[in-house]
């Protein structure tokens, strides 16, 4: 495939007042299958960290790396996909994606026969900067499909379809993955060498066919995308704070790097360790473990749909601060409270994490015009949040002996969401550039 500037970038700007600007359609509907997409490779790192433990007899901290190494590629690729969608645009963006989550994935076939956990954390690492320029690309380009008032509503509306591959995720990765055959350590002491050699080696490789498929599916896709046209974007000239140049002069944006990299902290380690909490609580298996990780997911799914249909009504900032301070809240309850209710009130925080990633984007690149693509690289280097957040857990667990404690960090974590709610999405006076730069090159 050659790289070269968006097929229709000598197009005139298109121009509109609908919810998706006419001539959109198509695009948005292919735009808002990788959110699908990239929700699929982000939930089966919650079904591979348990599987490692088992696989490669790794600690709770030590399988949280899993996602240290995921959200680092996001972290790390994130202003180098934003540099590459100035000059190539955002089509051009997302075939790289697609190309490098595809390759990715392929590399844990290889990963599984030799067993290396630092092989998989480079295979995730080349997923996650796939998914780094997925991301830079999909969440401005859906903000800029139509009128910037119903921005966070249509970012949110793409969103949900995230919430359905993370609602799906769980399911399907237990059920490809999961063996259901789970020894505790005195089980494993008594077996033979070989025969705990054996198992180890079929549970590494439960992984290799499940990511072959995802392998597979990506590589269609990117056929699809670069087949069909995508509408040029131009953007309004970007508004700046009186008296202050550069991208940090917007504080409404550096408010939202903080909020969204502990947002992302918060939901990526929760999910983590969704599945040794209720394992640890209640005492089932693995794998009704994991569909409880899906049911709670199924919370997430529907609250994105139900937070798009509530922005009609309740401004973005003010329903990100109420959900902020209801998961404080049902942190708290997991913490002090024990078995089934512990878990149910983890669970639930799935619902209300629902809106938070998609409106914290749309409230952080609100007025940033020509901006917006290096604003966007900076609020996704902020998923960093998901590899610090997760081992600092996975932590706590193995020194307090306790998973429950770990809780309370994703608690401090909503608390700083809450805060961007109230008062953070703020923006300074602006005043307008005189000069525009183009969205897309032509």
């Amino acid at each position: 495939m050659t790289l070269a500037p968006d097929a229709c970038d000598r197009d005139a700007p298109v121009t509109g007042s609908a919810f998706i600007t006419k001539g959109f359609g198509l695009a948005f509907v292919l735009v808002t299958s990788l959110f699908f997409m990239w929700a699929i490779a982000n939930n089966f790192n919650d079904i591979l960290i348990k599987q490692f433990q088992k696989a490669l007899d790794l600690t709770r901290m030590q399988s949280g790396l899993v996602q240290t190494a995921f959200y680092f590629g996001y972290f790390t690729m994130a202003l180098p996909a934003g540099w590459v969608m100035r000059k190539l645009g955002y089509k051009n963006g997302i075939l790289v994606g697609l190309t490098l989550y595809a390759l990715g994935a392929v590399l844990f076939f290889p990963a599984a026969e030799v067993r290396q956990f630092g092989f998989f954390l480079a295979a995730l690492y080349v997923i996650a900067a796939g998914l780094a320029f997925l991301e830079t690309a999909a969440n401005p380009y859906i903000t800029a499909m139509g009128p910037k008032e119903s921005a966070a509503q249509r970012l949110n509306l793409a969103q949900s379809f995230n919430g359905l591959g993370a609602f799906i995720a769980p399911f399907l990765g237990g059920a490809l993955i999961f063996s259901g055959i789970e020894y505790s350590a005195a089980e494993l002491a008594a077996m033979a060498p070989e025969a705990t050699e054996r198992y180890r080696a079929e549970e590494a490789r439960a992984v290799q066919m499940p990511y072959f498929g995802l392998a597979a599916a990506v590589v269609l896709l990117a056929l699809v995308v670069f087949l069909v046209r995508f509408p040029r974007i131009s953007e309004e000239p970007a508004a700046v704070p009186a008296a202050k140049t550069g991208l940090l002069a917007f504080k409404h944006l550096r408010w939202a790097v903080v909020a969204q990299c502990f947002y992302v902290g918060a939901q990526v380690g929760i999910w983590s360790y969704f599945i040794n909490f209720v394992q640890d609580l209640t005492g089932i298996g693995e794998k009704a473990a994991a569909n409880m990780l899906g049911f709670s997911l199924m919370g997430f799914m529907a609250g994105r749909f139900i937070g798009t249909a509530l922005m009609r009504y309740i401004a973005p900032h003010h329903l990100l601060a109420l959900y902020g301070l209801i998961n404080t809240g049902l942190c708290a309850a997991a913490i002090l409270l024990s078995g089934w209710p512990a878990v149910i009130a983890l669970g639930l925080t799935s619902f209300f994490m629902s809106v938070m990633f998609p409106t914290i984007f749309a409230l952080g690149i609100k007025d940033l015009g020509a901006h917006t693509k290096m604003g966007s690289s900076l609020i996704i280097m902020a998923i960093i949040g998901g590899a610090v957040i997760p081992p600092a857990m996975g932590y706590v667990s193995d020194v307090s002996g306790s998973i429950q404690a770990a809780i309370f960090i994703p608690l401090i974590c909503f608390v700083i969401v809450l805060l961007f709610g109230v008062r953070g999405y703020k923006a300074d006076e602006p005043v307008h550039l005189q000069t525009a730069l183009s969205e897309d090159p032509s």
